[in-house]
């Protein structure tokens, strides 16, 4: 249809300054940009990063006494939880202390979670200020948000970067009814609705960052790499052209998700084993991927299929 002269195009014209339609342009502009960048590793610098990754995106129910800097001067305990009632990012509680007599009275516990209603972009920046606010913070206080600012330190240097990070995994979310508590019916609800939604999962013991979880109809196993993404799908498609990139009987490799820089390879799991019976095959296959990560030749073309095939079942879910 033409277009009288003189007049604007409707199909032309754009949206209105400041109009609703102008605002969501704008922030699709930017979420464009910002899924255009270098993978950010907001955990980065912390031996214990790929656990913070499992901890944050698929590991339902999780605890761990956090690792804080003697500077920091914590007034009490601090500890990291995958996610604490109503996903807020920190509360400090009064909890009964660990032993059986009767008057062992209560103590002050922080709980700092990973898994929150709202985050900033950089998830470091916002576990460090929320671990400096629950480092000063009283019982009966809460954090709805952590509000990183200019001023908030690395999270390198409010943790101890080489610290080990004991997790302890939990079949069910009583552990927030511990001990002081609070317990009131909203509390007791939310408990039972979480028990109920969630994923059975347990740490493959003596590998790091590899996780067993139970997702219904199968199991999975999701395995949180440190290594740089290049150089894993190229130890991936040696080992895959070999025919190693596998369990063992009842597995198959099923892909990789990539995760606040990290990659996850991901394998289907007959959930008719228990957790345990992974172990030795897990174990083995990071020694062959170890010997494949040290080999810096080129792929061979047959290896470089392979890298491709793997690419095409790749996704980012963070």
């Amino acid at each position: 249809m033409s277009i009288p002269v003189g007049k604007k195009s409707k199909r032309n014209s754009g949206p209105r300054a400041g109009s609703r339609r102008a605002e969501l342009m704008e922030k699709r502009r930017l979420e464009r940009e910002q899924a255009q960048q270098e993978p950010v590793r907001p955990f980065a610098g912390l031996a214990y990063e790929c656990d913070l990754v499992a901890l944050r995106e698929f590991v339902p129910s999780a605890t761990a006494a956090l690792p804080v800097r003697p500077e920091v001067a914590a007034e009490h305990p601090i500890t990291l939880a995958t996610v604490v009632p109503g996903a807020v990012a920190a509360v400090v509680r009064e909890e009964a202390a660990a032993s059986s007599a009767e008057d062992a009275g209560t103590v002050v516990n922080a709980l700092v979670g990973m898994q929150v209603q709202s985050s900033s972009y950089d998830l470091g920046a916002d576990l460090a200020a929320a671990v400096l606010w629950a480092a000063g913070a009283e019982a009966g206080e809460t954090l709805q948000v952590a509000d990183p600012s200019d001023s908030t330190p690395p999270v390198t240097e409010v943790l101890q970067p080489d610290a080990p990070l004991e997790i302890t995994v939990h079949k069910d979310f009583e552990w927030w009814l511990a001990g002081g508590a609070e317990t009131n019916a909203q509390v007791k609800a939310a408990v039972e609705q979480a028990n109920q939604l969630m994923m059975p999962s347990e740490r493959i013991d003596g590998v790091d960052a590899a996780w067993w979880v139970d997702a219904g109809e199968r199991a999975h196993l999701r395995w949180v790499r440190p290594e740089d993404e290049d150089a894993l799908m190229a130890a991936l498609a040696r080992v895959h052209a070999a025919g190693g990139l596998t369990l063992g009987e009842g597995s198959r490799f099923a892909g990789t998700f990539r995760a606040h820089g990290l990659l996850v390879p991901v394998f289907d799991l007959d959930l008719e084993k228990h957790p345990l019976e992974w172990r030795d095959a897990t174990l083995e296959l990071g020694a062959r991927m170890d010997e494949a990560l040290a080999d810096d030749g080129p792929l061979t073309s047959e290896q470089r299929r392979s890298r491709d095939g793997l690419r095409g079942r790749q996704v980012t879910i963070r």
